[in-house]
C-alpha cells in the first residue's frame, strides 16, 4: 500500500498546532496534557512508519539500479575494447587486401594469363598461382565482410546498452528524488516528534516543579526528608539527588552569597560568573514598562525586585545584594532594549513585588549604592542578558548573549572540579537546593510519599524502563504507573509488561547491587553505572534522567543535569 504524504503533512499540521495550543495548567490537568502528547507521539510514529518502509524499499531499488548500471558500464567498456580490436583488425585486413589487389592488378596488366599459360611449359603451375591469388583476395573480402558485420553487431549492442543505461539512470534519478522527498518528510516528522517529546518533558518537569529560578524574597527552608542523610526506614533504598537547578547559567545567587561571605566584592562576584566584563555607570533615569504599569526604573522597579533575600545583607552577604542589583538592572535594560520595550514581573522575567517595594530592607540600600551601574562586555562594549538563578549545583554552563560569551564555571573555592562538591560556594552559603532529593510538587503535594527514596522493586522497574529506552529510543509506554499525578496514563506498561518487553534486551532486572555515576569536566553527570542481577549496566545520564522523570512514582524528579544516585 502506497503511503500518501499529504496525509502525513495534514497530520503533522494538526499535531503541531495542537502542540502550540497546549498551555501550562494546574497539576491535576498536566497529566492529561502529557497523555495527549503521548498519544500524539504514538500517532506520529504510526504516520512515519509507512514512509520509513517505502524509504527502505527505495534504498534497495536505488542500490539495485546502481548495481545494474555498474554491470552495464562494464559490458559497454568490454564492447568498446572489442570494437577497438575489431576496427584495428579490419584496418589491417583492409590494408592487406588493398596491397594484394594492387599487386594483382599490376601483374594482370603486365602479363596475359592465357598467353602465359599457352607459352609456358609450366602452364599448370601458373594456373595454380592465378587461382590461388583469386582465392586469397576472395578470402580477404570475406574476412573484411565478417569484420564489418561484427562491428555493426557490436555497435548495435552498444547502442542498446547505452539506451538501457540511460533508462536506468533516469529511473535511479527518479528513485533518488522520491527518496529525498521522503527523507525530508521523515525529518520534519522526527523534528515534530522531538518537539513533542521536549514539551512532554517540560510538562513533566512542571508537574513535579517546586524550584524557583531564583531565590526569591524569602528563601525556602530546608526539608530534612530531602537530604541524603534521611533514613527511609527500609533497605535497600535508592534515590536520585540533584545538584542545583534549573538552567545553571550566569550568576548563582547562593554562590554569590557564599563568595560575599568569603570576602569577595560585587565586582569580583560578577566577573566570576560573567567572564570578561566591566562594571560601568550609565544614566538610568527613566521609566520601564511592565505588566503592572509604567514604573520609575531606579526608585520603584529596581527597589521592588524580589529576587534575593534582603536579610542576606545583615549576614555577610551585602556584596551579593549589590551584585544582584547590578545584574537585575542590566538584565532589565537588555530585556527591554534600553527601556524601549516592556518586561513581565514574574519568574519568566524578573520578580517584582509590591511587598518588597514597601519593605525593601538593605536591598534598597544595595540598589542606591549601585545606582546606574551595569555589566558591560569588554568584547562588545555593550550590556547583555545577565542571567542568574538560585543554585547551579557548583557548576554553571556557558552561554552567549549579544555576542558576549560567559565562561563555564566550577563555582568552588579552588576554582575547578578538584574541590567539588564539598567546597562549592553554594554549599558554604547553605543553599537548601545544593544537593536535594525532589519528591514534592511546587504546591507541596508529595502524592503519598514522605521522602525521595525508592525500594528495590520501584527502582528496578525504573532501571528496566531505562534499559528499554536505551535499546529502542521509545518512551511512549514508560509513563508513571504508581502514585500518578492527575490520572495514570492508560498507555503506560505495568511493571510486569515492562519486564516482558525487556526480556530480550538484557533484562528483566530484579535486584540492584550498587549504583554510581561519573561526571564530565563541563559540569554534568556523564554516565550512570548500575550493578544488577543481570550484570553491569551503563547508561548515559541523559537517558537515565529522561526515563526517571517519566517513570518515577509521584512527584519524584531529577531537576538537574548534574545529579547523583545513592543506595542505602
Amino acid at each position: 500500500m502506497r503511503f500518501n504524504p499529504p496525509k502525513l503533512l495534514f497530520l503533522l499540521v494538526l499535531i503541531f498546532v495542537g502542540f502550540w495550543l497546549i498551555k501550562p495548567a494546574l497539576a491535576d490537568d498536566l497529566q492529561n496534557q502529557i497523555d495527549q502528547i503521548t498519544k500524539q507521539i504514538s500517532d506520529l510514529e504510526s504516520a512515519i512508519a509507512p514512509l520509513k518502509t517505502e524509504s527502505s524499499d527505495l534504498q534497495k531499488k536505488i542500490s539495485s539500479a546502481k548495481s545494474q548500471i555498474t554491470k552495464i558500464e562494464g559490458h559497454i567498456s568490454a564492447l568498446n575494447q572489442n570494437l577497438a580490436d575489431k576496427e584495428t583488425e579490419l584496418n589491417n585486413q583492409q590494408k592487406l587486401l588493398e596491397a594484394r589487389v594492387r599487386r594483382y592488378y599490376k601483374n594482370s596488366k603486365k602479363f596475359n594469363p592465357i598467353l602465359m599459360f599457352l607459352s609456358s611449359q609450366e602452364g599448370t603451375s601458373l594456373l595454380q598461382q592465378y587461382t590461388w591469388s583469386q582465392s586469397i583476395i576472395s578470402q580477404d573480402k570475406n574476412i573484411i565482410s565478417q569484420y564489418s558485420a561484427d562491428i555493426y553487431s557490436l555497435n548495435t549492442n552498444k547502442t542498446k546498452l547505452e539506451s538501457e543505461k540511460t533508462k536506468l539512470a533516469n529511473l535511479k534519478k527518479n528513485l533518488e528524488s522520491r527518496f529525498g522527498f521522503l527523507a525530508g518528510e521523515i525529518k520534519k516528522a522526527e523534528t515534530y516528534k522531538a518537539e513533542l517529546s521536549a514539551k512532554q518533558q517540560s510538562l513533566i518537569a512542571e508537574k513535579t516543579a517546586m524550584f524557583n529560578t531564583s531565590v526569591g524574597d524569602v528563601s525556602s527552608s530546608d526539608d530534612p526528608a530531602s537530604r541524603a542523610d534521611y533514613n527511609p526506614g527500609f533497605s535497600p533504598a535508592f534515590a536520585a539527588f540533584s545538584f542545583g537547578a534549573p538552567h545553571r547559567k550566569g550568576m548563582s545567587q547562593y554562590g554569590a552569597y557564599g563568595r560575599a561571605k568569603s570576602g569577595q566584592n560585587h565586582e569580583a562576584i560578577l566577573k566570576a560568573y560573567y567572564g570578561d566584563i566591566r562594571v560601568e555607570k550609565i544614566d538610568t533615569n527613566g521609566s520601564i514598562k511592565t505588566d503592572k504599569g509604567t514604573l520609575p526604573f531606579e526608585d520603584n522597579y529596581l527597589v521592588g525586585i524580589a529576587e534575593m533575600p534582603a536579610r542576606w545583607g545583615d549576614n555577610g552577604g551585602y556584596e551579593a545584594l549589590k551584585a544582584q542589583a547590578i545584574a537585575a538592572r542590566t538584565y532589565a535594560l537588555s530585556y527591554t532594549n534600553n527601556l524601549s520595550g516592556s518586561i513581565c514581573t514574574t519568574e519568566s522575567c524578573q520578580v517584582y513585588s509590591s511587598a518588597r517595594l514597601n519593605s525593601p530592607g538593605r536591598w534598597k540600600q544595595a540598589v542606591e549604592d549601585t545606582r546606574g551601574m551595569v555589566v558591560k562586555s569588554n568584547k562588545t562594549g555593550n550590556i547583555f542578558s545577565t542571567m542568574y538563578a538560585s543554585t547551579s549545583g557548583g557548576a554553571t554552563y556557558s552561554y552567549s548573549s549579544l555576542s558576549h560569551s560567559t565562561p563555564q564555571v566550577w563555582d568552588t573555592t579552588c576554582g575547578n572540579q578538584s574541590c567539588w562538591p564539598n567546597d562549592a560556594y553554594e554549599k558554604i552559603a547553605g543553599s537548601p537546593w545544593y544537593y536535594k532529593g525532589w519528591y514534592k510538587t511546587r504546591s507541596n503535594n508529595s502524592y503519598g510519599r514522605s521522602h525521595p527514596w525508592l525500594n528495590q522493586e520501584e527502582f528496578a522497574d525504573i532501571v528496566n524502563a531505562v534499559l528499554y529506552f536505551d535499546k529502542t529510543g521509545d518512551s511512549s509506554h514508560l509513563s508513571q504507573i504508581q502514585n500518578c499525578i492527575g490520572s495514570c496514563d492508560g498507555n503506560a506498561w505495568s511493571k510486569d509488561e515492562l519486564r516482558r518487553q525487556v526480556a530480550d534486551k538484557g533484562g528483566p532486572i530484579s535486584s540492584i547491587n550498587s549504583v554510581s555515576v561519573d561526571y564530565s569536566t563541563s559540569g554534568d553527570t556523564r554516565t550512570v553505572h548500575i550493578s544488577t542481577d543481570k550484570g553491569q549496566l551503563n547508561f548515559s545520564a541523559a537517558n537515565f534522567k529522561t526515563v526517571f522523570n517519566l517513570r518515577a512514582p509521584g512527584a519524584l524528579v531529577i531537576k538537574s543535569g548534574l545529579f547523583n544516585l545513592e543506595k542505602k
